[in-house]
This record gives C-alpha cells, sequence and structure tokens, in this order.
C-alpha cells in the first residue's frame, strides 16, 4: 500500500513506533504477543521502509546472514566453516543469528528482508511453516534478497539435503554383515517444535533395513534422551543393564556415540569384540578416535549453500535447485 509509514503500523498493532522499530531491527528483544501484533499490522498495511530507505538498502551490505539452531553443535560448526570459506573468498562478511524457539525464526525470516541488513540468508535446519514462506517470498522479491536452505527443503527456495533414513539404513547393513545381531540405537527426544528432527528419520530407516533382513529393534533397544554426551552415556549404560545387552550400537551422531564409547570402557567392554558402536556425521574427531561413522558433507554442505546463494543474488534468474548430497559409511576402528 503506497504511503504507508511505520506510525500506520503502529496504530494498526496498537503499540509505540519504538516496538515497531525494535521488531524489525531486533526481533529477539519483543516478546512474542507484540512481535505477533507488529508482524501482523505489517502483513495487513503491505508496509515496507520509505522509497530512499530501500533504495539505499538495495546497495550491496556485502553481508550474508545464517539462522540455526544449536549453533554451537560440532555438526553445525563444521558446516559454518564451509559457508565462512565460500564468503571469504567473495568478501562477504559472515552474520550468525542464533534460533531458540519457532517464534524466534519466524521473527528473523520476517523483519531480516525488511530492514535489508543483508544481501542473503541461510536457513540452517530450521523447518517453518507455507504462510512464513509466503511471506518471505514477498519480502525478498520486493528487496532483491535470496534465501538457501540447508537440512530442509521447500519448493520456494534453493535446498541442500541429505537421506537420513538412507543414512540409517547404511548403519544397520554394515552391522548385520559384521554377524551383528542384537542391536540398540542411542538418539533423540524431547527435541523443539523448530528444529528438524534427524533422530528419528534416522531410527526409522535403521529399523526398516533391520525389519527387511527378518530383524526386529525391541523398544528396550531404542534408548531416546536430550542431546548430549552426559545423556548418550546413560542411555548407552541402559542398555548395557538388559538382560541380553546389544552387541552393537547405532548412535544418531558422533557426539552420542562417544558416550557409548565411554559406557562401554566403563563397564569394561572391548570394542567393537564385545560391541560395536557406529555414528553419524564423521566429524574431525572422529579418525582421531577411530569412530566408525556415517559420513555427511557437513562443510561441503555449507560451501554449496553459500555458493547456491552467491550466484542468485549475481543472477535472480538463475532457477532455485534443491541438491541431495551422499552419504557414505566410513570404517574404522569401532565397527
Amino acid at each position: 500500500m503506497a504511503g504507508v509509514t511505520i506510525y500506520d503500523v503502529a496504530h494498526q498493532a496498537g503499540v509505540s513506533i519504538a516496538s515497531v522499530s525494535r521488531v524489525l531491527n531486533s526481533p529477539e528483544s519483543v516478546n512474542h504477543a507484540t512481535r505477533a501484533r507488529v508482524l501482523t499490522a505489517i502483513d495487513a498495511l503491505g508496509y515496507m521502509p520509505k522509497a530512499e530507505a530501500v533504495a539505499r538498502a538495495r546497495k550491496s551490505t556485502q553481508r550474508i546472514g545464517v539462522l540455526a539452531p544449536f549453533f554451537t553443535y560440532p555438526s553445525f560448526v563444521q558446516r559454518l566453516r564451509g559457508v565462512a570459506a565460500t564468503l571469504s573468498t567473495a568478501a562477504y562478511e559472515l552474520v550468525i543469528y542464533n534460533v531458540d524457539s519457532s517464534a524466534h525464526r519466524d521473527a528473523y525470516l520476517a523483519s531480516l528482508p525488511l530492514t535489508r541488513r543483508l544481501d542473503g540468508i541461510i536457513v540452517m535446519a530450521l523447518p517453518f511453516a507455507e504462510s512464513v514462506a509466503e511471506r518471505l517470498m514477498q519480502r525478498l522479491a520486493v528487496n532483491e534478497m535470496d534465501v538457501v536452505l540447508i537440512e530442509w527443503s521447500h519448493a520456494m527456495f534453493s535446498s541442500i539435503v541429505i537421506d537420513d533414513a538412507a543414512g540409517g539404513r547404511l548403519a544397520a547393513e554394515h552391522l548385520l554383515t559384521l554377524g551383528r545381531r542384537r542391536l540398540g540405537f542411542v538418539g533423540d527426544s524431547d527435541l523443539p517444535d523448530y528444529a528438524i528432527h534427524t533422530s528419528d528419520r534416522r531410527l526409522a530407516g535403521f529399523r526398516e533395513a533391520l525389519t527387511q533382513a527378518g530383524q526386529e529393534l525391541p523398544a528396550d533397544y531404542v534408548a531416546l534422551g536430550p542431546h548430549g554426551l552426559e545423556t548418550s552415556y546413560r542411555q548407552a549404560q541402559r542398555l548395557f543393564d538388559l538382560p541380553s545387552p546389544p552387541d552393537a550400537i547405532f548412535a544418531a551422531s558422533d557426539t552420542q556415540a562417544l558416550g557409548a564409547l565411554k559406557a562401554a570402557r566403563d563397564r569394561g567392554l572391548r570394542v567393537p569384540h564385545d560391541v560395536a558402536v557406529i555414528g553419524f556425521d564423521d566429524l574431525d574427531l572422529a579418525d582421531y578416535i577411530g569412530l566408525t561413522t556415517v559420513r555427511q558433507p557437513l562443510e561441503q554442505s555449507g560451501r554449496i549453500a553459500a555458493e547456491l546463494l552467491l550466484a542468485r543474488l549475481d543472477d535472480p534468474t538463475r532457477p532455485n535447485q534443491k541438491i541431495t548430497l551422499p552419504l557414505t559409511l566410513v570404517k574404522r576402528e569401532t565397527a
């Protein structure tokens, strides 16, 4: 709507101009209810920053934003390393936005394209609703930005994904080939609604391969808990307490595999003679500890995401792409 100002948005939302400004510039500092009212008013009025601000904004900022949950996890650090390496050679600055709730995610996706302090956004492992995608596309079309997704796909955007279920199948097939028959799983539970549930997908593929081989995965052999070393250590200990403990464990991440390895060591179990352990990710540390794992190309996924984003910024007519990166089983000493 032509002529709509920040004053109109504030009036429509029933908030102060300062509140609207905070929603646009630092949405994490505004409570969810106020943020929702302001964004609803912006959508209803079709508000965009005044023409001269847009004109200034359209000049390249040489900054790319990355939205990510759990950004301290080693897997995210390796992905970010790929993003950073690509952006540094192209003279772009990397700005990281930590997301710890669905409201936080949606606020960033609504406000960042409006403020136009970025040339583009990489959204890492954060699914979002169709309504959010549509609003995002409207803002991007006006402000000449672009978005690339990692670990989740949407037809409106380029994306880089893996087949988590296929990774679970790789782990099961390898353990069965080794002659293991009492297989356990250590994975995640109680994941927040704003995150990708990769552990569930990896478990589904693991279970599917066992079923196809005529094996079952009893409920007692599935140990789930919040992601982390200490939790996975306790979950593995619970599996080892079973009357017939598993002779192999597939962990949904290398971090959780480390917890299982320590639990085995503390029990005096020999790895892989008494119990084999497989992880997922192939973190840098996996090679140093001899961990057998399902490798996903973490750094490569970050690099490709940044390359796709820069290519779209250079040529907005370039079609969106969905790239599925291959998974491989890396055999080392633990299985």
